[in-house]
């Protein structure tokens, strides 16, 4: 795939595809205005007759173009342009791209609205669309003998003047980086169980680390684990044939006097539930538990392309939670590395015991700030639906700074409470504490426990269980795994100071 940044006239671009956006305004932008009159007023027609309303998401193809090089014309709506967000303009490209990749074509031209307003300015409209061409052709049917998502092969960005082609290059070049950096996240959440187990995502994870000269990978094994007294994750692992592992990954480009940033994900590659078995229907999709991983591991590897000058190290805790005369079990009273006792009344809330020690290696580490991932709690789903991550934290200002780095992104979350009331929930009359709270509240009881392995470093806890996977595709999104927060943790690296 070839993307070039090109100060030709919309009308004169020879493609297969010519893609402009629309909003609901009175008057065409200059670019639109440029291809109506090429067309003879085609547009204008078509506006007055109430086929093209520039409503957010709509798409008019114009299939018969005579007037302008490119063969077809995709028009899609944005809404009001007062309304208009990054999140909303991403979901419009986003069906843009989707209503066309479905078939296999050469090339397709961009038009760059200058005209954009809100925060959806030149640049990131490039950066945006980049992003979208990435990942809208590119599907989930790994294992089916026809493709059923092309991606575009050459693509020209078209803007109204060659002054700005240094900088809309720049942000070109990121999106395409954010969007292999996403397919990377979605391509491991989607592939079988049989595929993606601890010892083959750590070797995915050291060849994504041998394409970068400053991105180192050590990954600790069955031994190294024992060594390293990280009981709570080995205790989760012991029902499964495959060894667990754990990959750390370090980015150390900040400098000796910058803060360094833990990134921790949650890597049960199949979640049977243990003994607490789930029903087929709730085990069919548990191959995207390990999405918390993945999810760092597409992090990592667009923050070491970007050259971002930061510190950051990703940590993946990978096991298999199944069920053998081996398994863990209910009543079970395991000692996490900070010394912690933990009674297990639930071996399907197995993922915060993993967490638990990865986390206190990060503590160890005396890294200044962390951010966990997880698909971690039902609770959470039902709390905030599908699209919405729920954002849990000790730290008032850190946890700030990555809602904001969220909401740059177009990628929402919500701030969850965490009253120390809570705690009582998670008492136990043998250990220090429980690993499931109850009923009520179960993703904010989830997040409690894990504040027990964090040692007061500030630190976020994403609840990603809703938006990692989608069971169905929409216009604007595929179905399976979505890479939701790659592009938020790299915002968030890129923005620590």
């Amino acid at each position: 795939m070839t993307f070039k940044v090109d100060p030709i006239s919309p009308a004169e671009v020879d493609t297969n595809w010519l893609i402009v956006t629309i909003a609901e305004e009175e008057n065409f932008h200059p670019q639109l205005q440029k291809i109506d009159d090429a067309l003879n007023g085609q547009l204008t027609r078509l506006k007055e007759n109430g086929d093209l309303t520039g409503k957010s998401g709509d798409v008019l193809k114009v299939l018969d173009a005579d007037g302008i090089a490119a063969t077809r014309l995709l028009i899609v709506g944005l809404g009001d342009p007062g309304k208009l967000t990054r999140a909303g303009f991403e979901k419009a490209t986003m069906t843009a791209i989707r209503s066309i990749t479905g078939n296999e074509y050469r090339s397709a031209g961009v038009v760059l609205n200058s005209s954009a307003t809100h925060d959806v300015n030149l640049l990131a409209q490039a950066e945006i669309w980049s992003k979208s061409i990435i990942i809208g052709g590119s599907g989930q049917a790994l294992h089916k003998a026809e493709t059923d998502r092309y991606p575009i092969k050459n693509v020209t960005f078209l803007i109204e003047s060659e002054t700005v082609e240094p900088e809309v290059k720049q942000a070109v070049g990121r999106g395409r980086i954010l969007g292999d950096a996403i397919n990377l996240t979605r391509e491991l959440v989607n592939r079988t169980p049989d595929e993606i187990y601890p010892e083959s995502f750590a070797l995915r994870a050291r060849q994504v680390a041998d394409e970068f000269n400053n991105l180192n990978c050590e990954i600790w094994d069955q031994k190294r684990l024992e060594d390293e007294n990280m009981g709570s994750m080995l205790a989760v692992a012991r029902g499964s044939d495959r060894e667990p592992r754990l990959i750390v990954m370090e980015y150390l480009n900040g400098g000796p006097n910058a803060p360094t940033i833990a990134l921790v994900g949650k890597g049960v590659t199949f979640d049977s539930g243990g003994y607490s078995l789930k029903p087929s229907q709730g085990m069919i999709t548990m191959k995207c538990d390990m999405a918390g991983a993945a999810t760092v591991l597409g992090a990592m590897a667009a923050i070491a392309e970007l050259g971002l000058k930061a510190n950051v190290i990703g940590m993946m805790g990978m096991v298999e939670n199944l069920v053998s005369g081996n398994a863990y079990k209910l009543g079970d009273v395991l000692t996490a590395r900070n010394g912690k006792t933990i009674e297990v009344h639930n071996t399907d809330a197995e993922g915060r015991l993993v967490l638990a020690d990865v986390l206190c290696y990060a503590a160890d580490r005396k890294v200044d700030y962390m951010i966990d991932l997880a698909t971690l709690t039902g609770a959470c789903v039902v709390a905030l639906g599908t699209d919405v991550t729920g954002l849990f934290s000790n730290h008032q200002a850190w946890a700030g700074k990555v809602e904001s780095a969220a909401k740059s992104c177009g990628e929402p979350l919500w701030p969850m409470p965490m009253f120390d009331d809570y705690n009582e929930l998670l008492k136990s009359d043998l250990a220090d504490v429980k690993n499931i709270g109850g009923r009520w509240g179960g993703a904010i009881t989830a997040a409690k426990f894990l504040e027990n392995f964090v040692n007061e470093t500030p630190w976020v806890h994403l609840d990603i269980a809703g938006p990692a996977f989608a069971e169905s595709s929409k216009p604007h999104q595929e179905g399976g795994g979505s890479g939701k927060m790659v592009h938020t943790l790299v915002e968030t690296v890129s923005q620590l100071k």
